[in-house]
């Protein structure tokens, strides 16, 4: 935005009342954006102030803006209280902006409270991704199953958790390497008492997860063969009445609820199965790739309604018997029952968690979209999460991939930076072997990505994306509200840090290159451009990325 008037002009961008709360009090969010339309900045000095008025609502907690330069905006959270209302009230109200010498304010239709959840696609819509999600920035994901014995397939061309639909087609090489390495009469179900878990350790894991630097994990519940890691009542087959005989999603939320309390918990379920004979994804039920001959569906209990018999009981039981504050479904059909997300919804809200809910439980309503594999993303002011392997093309583990084609820590760390700039998480899978170990080069990059995060972590974290923009060239840039400004560089920075995009910086403003001391010198060329000077010795503290924070007196 360009100023549109002399002195110091506010103004009510954007406002609307949310879902999301604040704090033990639970205070109700309200979403502000506030710009300055002047041409003089806006300081603490002026004590500017954000707050809502309603009848029947009070402010409980104001949102203060410490610095906003002109043509720059902010995003801010108002927490409201309306103890005199039914939740779900429609009132109408303003949001007021004060200051020393400035003022604005905006009529804005809200809804006080917060209601509890309906079984339709309307209500669901209300909801968005929490405060804990988006700040948490990155994710391990977790696709351990049966696939996990033969893990096999052509290296960075096919998922190796998709062994049994692969080895069922003649033409792909899975179904010539089971034939080779397993036998032609050798089933998938085979590998079901191979699936030992016998070296899982799940608080290693959870720690693991902890030292990687992530804020949460996803770990596959159900994948598309059907075989439950949870203690489902439904089905017998499930990891409980075979292979470990052992309830592994229960084990490792146990492990992060009491070792690592910070990490969320969050859980994978693959809405079809394959060769259900309820009602088969890929059409019929299991079959002797090469010869045609049917086989048994190991644990199958005879169901005819997949839908209402299988998949939603099982579902209800991760929400109601695990609390994840993740559920993310996959492949979206059969579609869920809404009921079922409302359930995940109002569980939570009954407790005072905040949950979220990925896009592909076939429903149009969904916190949060999931790229896969992606190589470059787009800034969006909708909220994403791209997931991938630090394989090279596979979320389970495969045998066939060497060390050296795994994603090195440059790779990953800028793609996290990446992703982070342009409004999104990174949810980084790892394919554990079937008796539970994590293979070492996946700890090592998970280490390696953790240890950057100890250093350049503030420019992740609780960050947001820039309104002017995610990148220049091999730049990113995030905003942790008012507090700094973070330039991070894709490439090793030269001497000096050349940046043409109009930073939020000025006169007293300080720059450090983190995980270097002393501060950095900079000046605007006459063009306006940004330059920072960048000594040798600065440079040589980094790796992966090189993050500049541009901080301001309070």
């Amino acid at each position: 935005m360009q100023p549109v008037t002399a002195g110091r002009a506010v103004a009510v961008r954007a406002a609307a009342s949310t879902t999301l709360w604040l704090g033990t009090g639970r205070s109700q969010v309200v979403a502000v954006t506030v710009a300055n339309l002047g041409s003089e900045p806006v300081t603490a000095a002026h004590r500017l102030t954000v707050r809502v008025r309603a009848d029947g609502v009070q402010t409980t907690a104001p949102a203060r803006i410490a610095r906003l330069l002109p043509g720059e905006q902010a995003r801010v959270q108002v927490g409201i209280r309306s103890p005199g209302l039914p939740a779900g009230t429609k009132v109408d109200g303003t949001v007021e902006v004060t200051g020393q010498g400035v003022a604005a304010h905006r009529d804005v239709p809200l809804t006080a409270g917060i209601p509890r959840y309906r079984g339709t696609e309307a209500s669901l819509a209300t909801h968005q991704a929490p405060d804990w999600y988006d700040d948490a920035k990155f994710g391990i994901f977790i696709h351990w199953g049966v696939y996990s014995v033969p893990a096999w397939a052509p290296v960075g061309k096919e998922y190796a958790e998709w062994y049994w639909a692969q080895m069922d087609n003649p033409n792909d090489p899975t179904h010539a390497h089971h034939a080779q390495t397993w036998g032609e009469d050798f089933a998938y179900d085979d590998f079901i008492p191979r699936f030992t878990a016998a070296r899982f350790d799940p608080v290693a894991w959870v720690r693991l997860f902890e030292q990687a630097g992530a804020r949460y994990f996803v770990l596959t519940g159900k994948h598309h063969e059907g075989f439950a890691l949870f203690d489902s009542h439904v089905s017998d087959r499930t990891a409980v009445r075979m292979g470990p005989h052992r309830d592994l999603v229960r084990e490792l939320f146990d492990a992060a609820r009491r070792h690592a309390p910070s990490l969320h918990t969050g859980v994978y379920y693959s809405l079809p199965e394959w060769y259900n004979p309820a009602d088969p994804w890929r059409g019929r039920g299991p079959q002797n790739p090469y010869t045609g001959a049917a086989e048994p569906y190991t644990g199958d209990r005879g169901e005819t309604d997949y839908l209402h018999q299988l998949q939603i009981p099982q579902l209800k039981e991760l929400i109601t018997r695990y609390r994840p504050d993740v559920l993310w479904g996959d492949i979206g059909s059969p579609a869920t029952d809404p009921a079922v997300v409302a359930l995940h919804f109002n569980q939570a809200l009954e407790s005072g968690r905040q949950v979220t809910v990925n896009n592909r439980m076939g429903l149009a309503a969904a916190d949060f979209t999931t790229p896969e594999y992606a190589s470059s993303f787009a800034l969006s002011t909708a909220k994403f999460e791209a997931c991938r392997g630090i394989d090279p093309f596979s979320f389970g583990y495969n045998a066939a991939t060497p060390d050296d084609a795994y994603a090195t820590a440059d790779e990953l760390v800028g793609q996290l930076v990446d992703v982070v700039s342009k409004n999104g998480n990174l949810l980084l899978d790892i394919g554990p072997r079937a008796d539970g170990t994590i293979p070492a080069i996946m700890a090592t990059r998970l280490r390696e990505m953790g240890a950057w995060l100890d250093v350049n972590g503030e420019a992740v974290y609780g960050t947001t994306y820039w309104d002017k923009g995610a990148a220049e060239g091999d730049l990113r840039f995030t905003v942790a509200g008012d507090r700094a400004f973070y330039v991070s560089s894709l490439v090793r920075p030269g001497s000096q840090l050349v940046v043409h995009a109009p930073v939020p910086i000025a006169s007293g403003d300080r720059v450090h290159l983190l995980g270097y001391r002393p501060e950095l010198s900079w000046r605007h060329r006459d063009d306006g451009v940004l330059v920072v000077d960048v000594p040798a010795a600065a440079t040589d503290t980094g790796r992966y990325v090189w993050t500049f924070r541009v901080s301001w007196p309070h």
